[in-house]
Formats: C-alpha cells, structure tokens, sequence
C-alpha cells in the first residue's frame, strides 16, 4: 500500500446513469458510418474524468517529471493530428511494473513506468501511444462500455473462487479494480493501423512499434504478469501483428515521402536512465513471510504460501485454493468503535461479538460479524464468517479482515490469528531502507554480444535473459563498443 485509504474504484452514480441512456446510434469519427452507443461524446468525456481519478487513486502516478513532460508533449502533438482533435487528451505515468498501456473514455491514456522501462526508442513509444490513442478515437472503449459498461473483477482473479467471498469484495468495493477493457480483434487490428498512420504522421518510424511485438512476445514466453491486468492480454498475439504493421508502416512511408524517420534510441535511453524497475519495495514488500512497509512502518507475518497483491488502497492475500480471503485497509472514524461501526453499516454487516485487545501495545478491537446475500435470480442466500481487527496505529485505524463460509472459517482461524495479532511497529533499519532496483543505462566497454557485455557489468547470467528483453534484443545478439544498453543496480 503506497497509501491507504478507502475508495469507491467505481462512482456508483456513473454506472446508475449509463443505465438510463436510451440507445442510440452515433457516427464513428474513424470509419465515418454509424455505430450503436449508449453513450453521447459529452457522456463519453464525463465518465473518463470520473474515471480518471479512480485510477490515479488505486495505482498511483509515477513522479518524473521529465518522463511526464515527454509523454504529454508527444501525446498532444499525435492527438491534434489524430481524428479527434477536439479531445481533451490526458496523459499519465501510473507507478506500476506492470508492463502495460490502455486508454479510456473521453481522451485518457496511460502508461505504466513498466512499459516505459521496455521500450528502447521514441519510435515504439509513439507505436504504442498512436495505438492507445486510436482506440479512443475509434471509440473502441465505448463500444466495450457499450456492452459491459464499467465491468470489474477480482484482483486476485481465479485465485478467489468462492462466489460468497466474492460477493464480500464486490460489496465492501475492496480487491476489485477496474478491468482493463479485451478488445476485439477487429478493434486491434484497427488501432494497429491508427497507431502507424499517426506516429508515421508526426515522423515516427512505425517500424519500430512492430519491433516492439518481439518484446511484448518475450515477455509472454517469459511468463510475465503482475496486479494489473497485462499489455499482453489486453492487446493479444504479438508476433500475428508483427507483420502487418512493418507491412503497413511501409505503405505509410511510400505514402508520406517523408526525407527521413525518427526514431531516438540514444535520447529515450538517456530520460529513462533511473526509471524504477520492478516492484518498489519501500511501499511494502514481502521478504520470509512477512510484510513490510518501510514508509508506514509497520510489519505483520504472512500465511505461508498464501499469495499477496499489495494495491495502493490494499494488502490482500488468500491461499491457492480461494476457500479464504484476508485484506488489510484504513478504516474510516476517529476511534476503533466508530470504524467498526461505519464498517459494518457499509457493508451490512450483523455483529456477533466485539472485544477490546491490545496487539503488541496497539489498542485494538477484535470483531466477529457475518454477512447473508440472497442471489437475485435463485433467491438462494449464502453466508460468509468475517473476522475483523481494528489497530490504532499512530493517526490510523488499520482493519484486517479474515473471511470465510463458516464450514470453512475454522480450518483458516489461526491463519487469521497469527497475521493480525502480529501486526507491529518496523524498527529495524535494513528493512527500512531497503531501495528499489533502477534501469541504469551504460556503454558497451567492447564489441562482442549482450550476453558479454552484461558480464563485463558483473551482471549475474541468471538475469541475461531478463535483460535480453528489457533491451529489446537477444542474449547471443551483436553490440558495438559504445552503444547504449540499460542494466539494473540498486
């Protein structure tokens, strides 16, 4: 958690309203024919700036300035040339490592500092940007809120796979986030094509975005993913595009008889020199099953082999087979009762017991509740077993909450125990200051291959491949004496 506090990921209000849009049919800005929408271009705009800060909240910005400056500039310059120039078009670095790009309503596109780690020139950015960009002005977005509106899923995905603990985490709107929208193939082929034409526009080489299909390729045989849904999944089969789009880049640049194309390998390495790589363990981390949080200062112990997602809003962790869910937030009041009290009304909660406790000196308060929901369409009701603990912790009230069916709820019981009772204050220096790993980028000293080269950095070849994809290249592939390659130090 880089810092908790409680939010709805979804304004309830903006799915209320798309409900009562009447259908209607709107001229698509690309194709120019029509297109069935429940959504005006105004309502389209509006929910993207009600989205907007949902998604800064849950996944947090990434300060840099000069990368932030970078991809605003290179944003508005594509936007003005694109179908849409009216837009309002907003840019953002969220702070995930997470390699993935995506778009929403009304002109927002995001990067993560994860994809910006893996791009080696401005080329494929622009690739990527016009890509995103496209999908907005398409109006792909809208047509998959046509269908689905604001849909979520659970965080921990097939890992929960109690429908009652499900139903707890989309009431209590924790563990779930916004999902990041599976287009058609039709609507990646078209981006594709708007992605080439517009960073070919403002004198790209587009051949560079379907360089960029190997990496994302690598990425995918490498097994890569993390708390967000991945560029991989949202943007499928890499390599069945790689083709079309040199293909199309061609064409566009027969088209365009521009004297030349960019494409600033050395320029972009040197912005991205320093960009943090991987997960930032100063807004917690896991080292011998436990939790640390080096800014918040807190520790607790972690079930074994139970599998952790730590969100800006939460910490939640569940065992492989999803018979339990355990979730760390802030608590909303001004003292542990009237959190526990606020809780409770919010999520319907019915209180079996309460008690005051003292976990290693903290005040606390320990209570157990259930929570009954009937099916709409069975009218079958379920009922799940929460064990709730309140911490006051400096100016906070931190809420773990352990839950379960009660068939289940014993067999998780000292689990439940064992994390919150172990909640604690973080003294211990080395696990404060503990620094994240950072793209640094350094000169070839010789010719030879990567593989070499990284040797001659002391890199460990366990990591050779991992670097190999950072670099866009293979480990066996051919450098020269002074290029440009990035490696990671601490």
């Amino acid at each position: 958690m880089k810092n908790l506090f409680s939010i709805n990921l979804l304004l309830k209000a903006t799915l209320l309203s798309l409900l009562l849009i009447f259908m209607g049919c709107a001229i698509n800005p690309v194709s120019g024919k029509k297109q069935v929408s429940l959504m005006s271009e105004q309502q389209e705009i509006a929910l993207g700036a009600e989205s907007d800060p949902q998604i800064i909240a849950e996944f947090g910005l990434y300060d840099n300035a000069p990368i932030q400056s970078f991809i605003n500039a290179r944003g508005q310059e594509m936007a003005a040339i694109s179908h849409r120039p009216n837009l309002k078009f907003q840019f953002r670095i969220l702070d995930s490592p997470v390699v993935n790009a995506f778009a929403v309503p009304g002109g927002y596109v995001y990067f993560t500092r994860g994809i910006m780690a893996h791009f080696n020139n401005e080329a494929e950015f622009a690739g990527v940007l016009g890509h995103e960009i496209g999908h907005i002005t398409a109006r792909h977005s809208v047509d998959q809120y046509t269908k689905s509106t604001l849909a979520q899923v659970l965080l921990m995905g097939g890992m929960i796979v109690s429908k009652e603990l499900r139903a707890f985490a989309n009431e209590a709107d924790i563990a779930m986030q916004l999902l990041f929208l599976k287009y058609s193939r039709d609507h990646e082929s078209q981006s594709d094509e708007l992605g080439v034409e517009y960073s070919s526009k403002v004198g790209y080489d587009a051949k560079e975005m379907a360089e960029f299909f190997k990496t994302l390729n690598a990425l995918s045989s490498q097994g890569e993913g993390g708390e967000l849904p991945s560029f991989l999944s949202t943007h499928p089969d890499p390599l069945d595009r790689y083709e079309n789009v040199a293909k199309m880049a061609t064409e566009w640049q027969a088209k365009l008889q521009l004297p030349s194309y960019k494409i600033n390998r050395n320029s972009y390495l040197q912005m991205v020199d320093g960009i943090i790589y991987g997960e930032d363990p100063r807004q917690g981390y896991v080292d011998n099953n436990t939790f640390y949080h080096p800014e918040l200062k807190f520790l607790y112990p972690v079930p074994s082999s139970w599998k952790l997602a730590n969100t800006p809003t939460q910490v939640q962790m569940a065992p492989a087979d999803g018979k339990a869910l355990m979730i760390l937030t802030l608590a909303e009041g001004n003292s542990l009762q009237t959190a526990a009290t606020n809780t409770a009304t919010q999520l319907e909660l019915t209180t079996t017991s309460s008690k005051q406790i003292t976990i290693n000196g903290l005040q606390a308060l320990e209570v157990m509740s259930k929570q009954v929901s009937q099916d709409p369409n069975t009218g079958a009701q379920s009922e799940i077993t929460i064990q709730s603990v309140y911490i006051q912790y400096g100016k906070n009230i931190y809420v773990f909450h352990g839950v379960s069916t009660p068939a289940d709820f014993p067999a998780y019981k000292s689990s439940f125990d064992k994390t919150m009772y172990g909640f604690k204050e973080l003294k211990d220096q080395s696990k404060i200051n503990v620094l994240p790993e950072k793209i640094k980028v350094v000169s070839v000293k010789k010719a030879g291959t990567l593989g070499q080269a990284l040797l001659d950095y002391s890199i460990a070849t366990t990591r050779h491949r991992e670097l190999s994809i950072v670099n866009g290249m293979d480990v066996a592939d051919p450098v020269k004496q002074g290029d440009m390659i990035k490696i990671i130090v601490k």
